[in-house]
């Protein structure tokens, strides 16, 4: 018996196949996966995880596919950080970083939901793979396609950090520069998927797509001994990683692998492009779209598709949301390195500034169990910091010099 029962509006929950649809057709709700729980409880244990692969596809039972994984077979269990030197500057006793600068192959999170879009857009026959994206995404759907033998076509804004425009060049896709925002990009790829059949990670495919994001809660749990964290600090661009990291924790409820969810799900934004925090700050249950303006180009969705379930989330939850300003951020990438040796790009600059200032609020307490998602790799957004981080000391080859330098003792 297949453990997907059907994609289901999450608005007026008309029932739909289990195919290429990502919106329903009486209300335009959004469609996302629904599963035989009862089923999948049967058979997943934690003796049974544990003795799966060291990738997010020791959780396929929670993962839409019908077949075995065929894609994206490395991606996932990155390290769960204990974060005591960051921890011990805010004043936390329970700080960890879940780290997916290092995530396979292209150093972000979306490793995670491309692996499973592709997984199933190749059990639903697609031949070539496409995305909408403000960096990361591209990166890992080409590398992907380029692994699976995909056709592959990446759309991007055409202000992009350089690195990321070439971490999309070297997988040799079709790399398409749009003149605008990244909203502007997203409804030319809502047009072009209703012409091409591509398998668009983000437009059709949308509903499996975002079921990959769950696997950050899965891990944590497990990482934590099987336990949910007291607080969660999750950035937002979509909004869909927040809302899915909420939903993962509540199904190992279901299935037996948590007693109970007591986590506050808190999102960060930057200022320059905040639509969903402001709503949140503003007590609104609705965002305003705004023009992206911030070096958190990654997060720079100005009419981001799950913004109203973010923000129903972090109530939910008894989260909160707050957002941060350029030069915040650059403190907040920085801090992280000089703390703990990570270097993340600019979302992990929003994820540590909001969390230094919703601990400076008092909503995250001393012994909270608290984790920051870092979800990608500060090499890739490096003319963010580069003229933060100062310049290398400049010596001839002499002893005398160094020691002039230094001092005798090597300090500064």
């Amino acid at each position: 018996m297949a453990k997907m029962t059907a994609l289901i509006c999450r608005e007026c929950g008309k029932e739909y196949p289990t195919e290429a649809l990502h919106v329903c057709e009486l209300c335009f709700g959004p469609l996302e996966v629904k599963y035989r729980y009862e089923d999948i409880k049967g058979r997943m244990s934690k003796a049974s995880i544990q003795d799966g692969p060291m990738s997010l596809w020791r959780y396929k039972d929670l993962l839409p596919i019908e077949g075995h994984p065929a894609v994206g077979l490395h991606a996932g269990m990155t390290p769960l950080v204990h974060a005591k030197n960051l921890g011990a500057f805010l004043g936390l006793d329970e700080l960890y970083v879940k780290n997916d600068c290092v995530n396979h192959p292209t150093l972000s999170f979306k490793d995670r939901v491309v692996a499973v879009a592709l997984t199933r857009a190749r059990e639903l026959g697609y031949e070539t793979a496409a995305c909408a994206s403000t960096g990361n995404l591209a990166n890992s759907v080409a590398a992907h396609a380029a692994q699976a033998g995909m056709q592959c076509y990446v759309f991007i804004p055409s202000d992009l950090e350089a690195a990321k425009v070439l971490g999309n060049l070297i997988f040799r896709p079709k790399v398409v520069e749009v003149e605008g925002t990244y909203d502007d990009v997203n409804r030319l790829c809502s047009e072009i998927a209703g012409e091409r059949r591509w398998a668009f990670v983000n437009v059709n495919i949308r509903p499996y797509y975002a079921e990959g994001s769950k696997t950050l809660a899965f891990e944590v749990a497990e990482q934590l001994g099987w336990r949910a964290p007291d607080q969660v600090v999750v950035p937002m661009a979509s909004g869909s990683l927040l809302t899915k990291i909420w939903k993962g924790l509540h199904e190992l409820c279901l299935v037996g692998l948590l007693r109970s969810v007591r986590t506050k799900v808190n999102g960060a934004q930057a200022e320059g492009c905040s639509p969903i925090a402001t709503a949140f700050k503003n007590g609104r249950d609705f965002f305003k779209p705004v023009k992206p303006s911030t070096i958190a180009k990654s997060l720079a969705i100005g009419n981001p598709a799950d913004g109203y379930y973010a923000l129903k989330t972090a109530t939910e939850s008894g989260g909160s949301m707050e957002s941060v300003t350029d030069d915040e951020i650059k403190e907040g990438i920085t801090l992280l390195a000089r703390t703990e040796g990570i270097f993340a790009e600019t979302a992990g600059g929003v994820t540590v500034g909001v969390l230094q200032k919703l601990v400076k609020r008092g909503l995250i307490k001393k012994h909270d169990v608290t984790v920051a998602y870092i979800t990608g790799n500060g090499l890739k957004t490096q003319e963010a910091v580069v003229d933060s981080v100062g310049r290398p000391f400049r010596i001839p080859p002499s002893l005398a010099k160094f020691e002039h330098t230094f001092g005798r003792q090597g300090a500064a």
